[in-house]
């Protein structure tokens, strides 16, 4: 055959040519449009199946197809309906398009184009709507993702079904598309600022006010990260409320027909509260160990792991801990390890032990089973008076999603859970999922990010008071009444969004009024907060609002079918099912199908299949190899997959640890277990346990604070801040001891020279200060000669330091 165009590494035709993609963002909820066009050049009709990613709480709500001049509208339908529907069309000789999201993972779709015939176009409208996250920064993220990693899939968990899925990725810089990207942003306040790690074009305004702008993608895109946006508003904390009316169509009294209400909330606490953290918990640290997890960071210019990574957050992590609290740590690839059978109270001797095992911590445990370690933690007993704090570090790389994010469900109410997605590719519906069913706070990790501030960010936020006995409470005019379609609040966090949606039912008039309380308790402090908002529907908003609450309703009900019995989830998914087909938002019961009947001629000719290929995230080295796993990877054939990847990449060298570490987890897990005779693997491909990196000032300074978090006046502490031992020992106020000097040291240094770095260091200050406090010791004088020592000029308020006219600390 005579290939022309572009080609899979296989030499088959790619039939996807190009996507474009438009995003308008109103305040924080983004509506995307994504065109899709394909061509076949081929001389026979083909099928072409792409496996992509979306947020995984997007709400897809259209779904088309533009062959010439005319456009078939796609209906939702349930699944397996909606696959006769297609599979009939294609038997018939009919052109065809299906939509399926996966019953394993609500970020993962697959889109057929079948019957495709030779030198014909089609352009697919694929259109849905997402609230935006607010970040540590007070920008809003919106993540277009790109990279769609191979997911592991454990033994025996999940469904056929749902399994049967393939997913066909390449390396970033060998996908066949092109991406065009643009984006429209308005709000009521300014627009400040829309920055991004994919290059832009610049901000262009639309209005004087500033209110209205566009940006976009930079020619050129290669497919090696996610698309992401942060945008920022000038006085971004606002109260909002949105009132939508309903559909002119719809029943009344159902979802679509009465008019919904979307609140976003955002409390702000005192800042007495604010910068007081407490002293107890019970903090267990649960780190992904599987092979990918070798990867080089994005724009790390191969310098950095995300296992390396990891290491110095933990490091960070660890050093930031207050006395009096307990901790563990688990790690986890095909298995799972803990540091201590049990957690443990934090101490000089326990904070050590722990460090050198994370030290010697490498991505070599295969695989990515996290449900199993996750049961083990949730079965150990609480410790009174020490709330349990889950941080989970993952690349999130997993098939079973849903049942992951089901057991921290099922343990909300013993814990917290933060969430921490690292690299490219990895799953928002696992990250963001484990937070929101944990009452905790979901973090990514790409490009040239550093871990360390955002994690710190979320010790932060598990340090502080919990807010407890959150209540909301509706005062409407008579007549109008408030169903709460969303789950109750169960945390708030300082300067972080909570948002309620509310179906309205009965009449009022256009001038009235309707107000929220927000009630709840914090340090023992009662507290709230109104929100006073107009019950006229908002103009021009379509049905974005109703499509959010829908997607919110049904993510909630797919919860449920997965904890009940057999007849419990009959029931559920049938209303899963109504609920799609009347919103016309996709759920994991239902998928999107168009059939064009407008031709009479059948296509002639058998189908020829093609895939589609997804851009993979490979880090420094990549293998050219299309490599196709199912969600399943049960019938992956290791050994032809690592021979072709061997053949076609190193030639006649053997496999090199970084190759090694590309394979993806099941690779992995199954190359561990062959049979050790097969020599020419087995020596070769082993991971090797990390040494000691070098480490950058900031984190040579903090592996030598003790746990109660003072320094000690050696050799190491005068190599870390740049001085020989004489300098540092001979300036030494005599009225001090080393300790306290040691401290007073450290302190200066991290404010004169990694004041920019100030959020990865402060809880850690904070003990420090907390430590010289205890001394009740004369340090004025320590100050002056630190700053003399090492070239600096700060002020001693600056250090969180305030004497007495004796010297003394207050």
């Amino acid at each position: 055959m005579n290939c022309c165009g572009l080609l899979t590494a296989q030499k088959e035709p790619v039939p996807l040519k190009s996507v474009e993609v438009e995003l308008e963002v109103r305040d924080h909820v983004a509506t995307v449009v994504s065109t899709l066009n394909y061509e076949n050049k081929e001389d026979k009709p083909i099928e072409a199946v792409f496996v992509f990613p979306l947020p995984g709480d997007a709400a897809v709500c259209h779904f088309s197809a533009t062959i010439g001049q005319k456009q078939i509208v796609a209906e939702v339908k349930e699944k397996q309906e909606a696959r006769e529907d297609y599979d009939d069309a294609l038997s018939s000789g009919q052109q065809a398009f299906l939509l399926e999201e996966s019953e394993q993972s609500p970020d993962i779709f697959s889109l057929s184009v079948g019957s495709l015939p030779p030198g014909e176009s089609a352009s697919i409208r694929l259109e849905y709507v997402t609230e935006l996250a607010v970040q540590a920064d007070d920008g809003l993220r919106f993540c277009l993702p790109a990279v769609l990693n191979p997911r592991y899939q454990p033994q025996g968990s999940g469904d056929s079904e749902g399994a049967s899925v393939q997913v066909t990725s390449v390396p970033a810089s060998l996908v066949p598309y092109g991406l065009s990207f643009s984006a429209r942003v308005s709000s009521p306040r300014p627009v400040s600022k829309v920055e991004s790690k994919c290059s832009l074009d610049p901000l262009q305004y639309l209005n004087t006010e500033q209110t209205q702008a566009t940006v976009k993608l930079a020619a050129g895109h290669k497919f090696d990260r996610d698309v992401e946006l942060l945008i920022y508003y000038k006085d971004a904390h606002q109260p909002t409320a949105v009132v939508e009316a309903g559909q002119a169509s719809a029943e009344p009294g159902s979802l679509m027909g009465d008019p919904v209400v979307m609140l976003s909330l955002y409390p702000e606490f005192p800042e007495a509260v604010m910068s007081s953290v407490s002293s107890h918990g019970e903090f267990v640290l649960l780190l992904d160990r599987s092979g990918s997890m070798d990867c080089i960071t994005s724009d790390s210019n191969g310098q950095e792991s995300r296992i390396g990574s990891a290491r110095d957050t933990l490091l960070l992590l660890l050093k930031s801990l207050p006395m009096g609290c307990y901790f563990n740590i688990y790690s986890f690839g095909s298995s799972y390890e803990h540091i201590f059978p049990k957690s443990v109270e934090y101490s000089e001797k326990t904070m050590e032990e722990a460090l050198k095992k994370v030290e010697a911590m490498g991505a070599n445990l295969g695989g990515t089973e996290i449900l199993e370690p996750l049961k083990h933690i949730y079965s150990q007993p609480c410790i009174p008076g020490q709330p349990r704090q889950l941080f989970v570090f993952t690349d999130g790389e997993v098939g079973n999603t849903k049942e992951v994010i089901n057991v921290v469900k099922q343990n909300s109410g013993s814990h917290r859970c933060f969430s921490f997605g690292i690299g490219e590719g990895a799953s928002s519906a696992l990250i963001n999922g484990l937070a929101k069913e944990g009452g905790g706070h979901a973090q990514f990790i790409t490009g040239a990010d550093r871990m360390q501030p955002k994690v710190m960010q979320s010790l932060r936020f598990a340090l502080q008071p919990a807010v407890k006995d959150i209540s909301v409470t509706w005062d409407l005019p008579k007549g109008v009444c408030a169903a709460v379609l969303s789950p109750p609040i169960t945390a708030l966090f300082h300067g972080q969004r909570s948002l309620v949606y509310a179906q309205l039912t009965g009449q009022s008039s256009e001038a009235a009024e309707g107000c929220v309380t927000v009630k709840y308790s914090l340090a023992g402090h009662a507290s709230e907060s109104e929100l006073h908002f107009s019950l006229k529907p908002a103009e021009d908003t379509g049905l974005t609002v109703h499509r959010l609450a829908a997607r919110l309703l049904i993510r909630s009900l797919e919860m449920e079918e997965s904890e009940g019995g057999e007849e419990q989830d009959r029931g559920v998914k049938k209303k899963v099912v109504e609920l799609s087909v009347q919103s016309g938002v996709s759920s994991a019961f239902t998928a999107f199908v168009a059939v064009n009947k407008h031709d009479g001629e059948a296509i002639q000719g058998p189908l020829v299949h093609r895939d589609v290929p997804a851009p993979m995230c490979g880090g420094g080295m990549m293998y050219m190899q299309c490599c196709t796993a199912s969600f399943a990877f049960s019938d992956l054939d290791y050994d032809n997959a690592c021979l072709d990847l061997e053949d076609q990449v190193l030639g006649e060298a053997m496999y090199t640890n970084a190759a090694y570490s590309l394979c993806s987890d099941q690779d992995q897990e199954q190359h561990a277990e062959m049979s050790s005779d097969e020599d020419l693997y087995t020596e070769e491909v082993q991971v090797p346990v990390p040494k000691q990196s070098r480490r950058d000032p900031l984190l040579r300074l903090v592996s030598l604070q003790k746990a109660s978090g003072c320094w000690v006046l050696d050799p190491a502490l005068a190599a870390a801040l740049g001085k020989t031992s004489k300098e540092v020992e001979n300036t030494k106020p005599s009225a001090v001891n080393q300790e306290v000097w040691a401290t007073i040291l450290a302190l200066i240094w991290l404010h004169g020279f990694k004041r920019d770095a100030q959020e990865e260091w402060e809880l850690l200050a904070m003990k420090a200060v907390s430590w010289l406090r205890a001394q009740n010791a004369c340090v004025a004088e320590c100050v002056e000669a630190g700053n003399a020592v090492l070239g600096c000029e700060v002020q001693k308020d600056t250090l969180g330091l305030s004497f007495s006219s004796e010297g003394f600390l207050l």
